[in-house]
């Protein structure tokens, strides 16, 4: 029987470097090998539906090595979660473990990650509507992983998502979202600038979902344009009256300000990924500088509206 020519190198290489016979030899491709990013359960508690009982949904992760890891399953993290009088207490909790211990080295036979300036991200996730005590949530939940270049631009990219999955009604629509970017100033951040709206048709109405449509490098408190129309009367020397449309920009604060490590939860597979942030925040972002813009109305009146030309952290 023939023996295939990239098979009697890859034989002869192992040889060479580890002096061990080649019978032992994975000969799949390799390019497969070194592009390993897998989506892999991850559940997470997000509290008791309208009977009392505990919910708990597997919204899934994407792990660069795809070797065997321990999964989380949804009777562990209820048992966890029940030693702890609050779900806040719980990923404290949960933070505080994970920094304390000691970083345990990758498992033998681990498949390699995605490569040098690539990344294991999210290719689908659908967005579902849980029902729970407290009223609707919508959770995203992780569909299929692939491997993605690492942008050094700060540029829109594609994120898909997956409404009313399974439905008659199932729609997918392009969201949008800004590339993680790490190529900007130090305290900057690729942030999303101008946004847009499609419309997702349900069984009782149609839901207006956000997507963004463009992203700057920003600091973490900034403006956004945001722009208001209104009727304008303008007098002429000549004596003719024009009623004509007056556009203002008059702008939006975007962003949070807060000191220290927001991060309450981080993801296993990627300590620089947060899964959940703290809600409660230090300081907030208002405008700082502004103009004014001064018309004549409809009704013969003069109207100011004031413009924010910048924003600011405040305590």
């Amino acid at each position: 029987m023939d023996v295939p020519q990239p098979f009697l190198l890859l034989c002869a290489l192992a040889l060479i470097l580890t002096g061990g016979s080649c019978r032992h030899i994975d000969h799949r491709n390799l390019f497969t090998q070194r592009m390993c990013c897998k989506r892999q359960s991850h559940f997470v508690y997000i509290g008791q539906d309208i009977s009392g009982s505990p919910v708990s949904i597997d919204v899934g992760l994407c792990r660069s090595h795809c070797g065997s890891a321990p999964r989380s399953s949804p009777e562990t993290g209820q048992q966890e979660y029940s030693k702890h009088s609050s779900m806040l207490e719980f990923l404290r909790s949960k933070k505080l473990g994970r920094r304390g211990a000691p970083e345990s080295p990758e498992p033998l036979g681990q498949l390699p990650s995605c490569g040098l300036n690539m990344m294991c991200e999210p290719s689908g996730m659908r967005v579902d509507r849980v029902l729970l005590f407290e009223g609707a949530r919508e959770v995203e939940v992780v569909e299929e992983c692939h491997c993605e270049l690492r942008l050094s631009q700060c540029i829109r990219v594609p994120a898909l998502r997956t409404y009313n999955a399974e439905t008659p009604y199932e729609t997918v629509i392009d969201v949008g979202g800004c590339s993680q970017s790490k190529g900007g100033a130090e305290g900057f951040s690729c942030l999303p600038t101008k946004f847009d709206s499609a419309l997702v048709e349900t069984p009782n109405k149609s839901d207006l979902i956000q997507t963004v449509t463009a992203c700057e490098l920003k600091e973490s408190c900034y403006r956004i344009p945001f722009i208001e129309y209104y009727y304008e009367i303008v007098h002429h020397a000549n004596g003719v009256k024009e009623e004509r449309l007056k556009e203002i920009d008059v702008g939006r604060c975007l962003g949070g300000c807060t000191t220290g490590n927001r991060c309450l939860l981080r993801s296993p597979s990627d300590p620089e990924i947060c899964r959940l942030w703290s809600d409660r925040q230090s300081s907030s972002c208002v405008p700082q500088g502004y103009e004014s813009h001064s018309f004549l109305n409809q009704h013969g009146q003069m109207r100011t509206v004031l413009s924010i030309t910048s924003c600011k952290c405040h305590k």
